[in-house]
């Protein structure tokens, strides 16, 4: 049996919802706790992260006050570190591959989901990045899909698939809704893209993904559009 965990989060935070994702995916028993990074509270970054960054968890210890974590809980920050930690606590749920060559792809996919499709997606809707390196970063995700495959490496769900949900989650937002920095209509000539055949394998994938219970139940869209709005309009 595991130890206690409890998850600092923030509801409009996809880096947090990859981990609740993962979370729910392997029925893992934790607490959720909203830090306002608004306006963070010291306890926050005095004892849980510095940084005063979410996601982060608190591991082990007694069940205490979130405000007030044991100093015999081990802390933990950064989603791909959580990710993979939680990988390791849970070795039989399959959220990474027993087999080395499948926990390299992983990996890969990993990294290439946030080299490649997070960073020029945010730059994209910031005005800052172009709306070429989206389509770059998509094509070259969808070339590690595999035909036939319902997730993202092997036979079942893994971190790569928890790690790439929450972007697809907005990315679908600004395809339907063109909120963003980007030149007006840009967000909707993406989404008209991504309905072209030669984009099938990867709103295949997509839809897929967009049906886990595990992401609709940690994922509030129209929230995440009332965020979008007033931080990412037009000037």
């Amino acid at each position: 049996m595991s130890e206690q965990l409890t998850l600092y989060l923030h509801k409009l935070s996809p880096y947090s919802q990859k981990i609740e994702v993962a979370l729910i995916e392997v029925n893992a028993p934790y607490r959720g706790h909203h830090v306002d990074l608004s306006n963070k509270p010291e306890w926050f970054t005095n004892i849980v992260n510095p940084v005063g960054k979410v996601p982060a968890v608190a591991y082990g210890g007694p069940i205490v006050d979130p405000e007030n974590p044991s100093p015999l809980s081990t802390k933990i920050a950064e989603s791909s570190v959580i990710l993979e930690f939680l990988a390791d606590l849970y070795p039989d749920s399959g959220l990474l591959p027993k087999d080395p060559v499948l926990r390299a792809k992983v990996r890969f996919f990993n990294d290439a989901t946030t080299k490649l499709v997070e960073g020029p997606f945010y730059d994209f809707i910031l005005g800052r990045g172009s709306y070429e390196n989206i389509v770059k970063g998509i094509e070259f995700i969808q070339g590690l899909l595999e035909e036939g495959k319902d997730f993202a490496v092997g036979d079942h769900y893994t971190i790569a698939d928890a790690c790439i949900s929450p972007c697809l989650t907005r990315l679908k937002v600004v395809t339907e809704t063109d909120i963003g920095k980007f030149p007006v209509g840009m967000g909707s000539k993406l989404g008209e893209e991504l309905k072209e055949p030669k984009f099938a394998k990867f709103t295949k994938y997509v839809d897929r993904m967009l049906e886990r219970p595990s992401l609709k139940q940690t994922y509030d869209k129209e929230a995440v559009i009332m965020y979008f709005k007033t931080v990412f309009m037009r000037a």
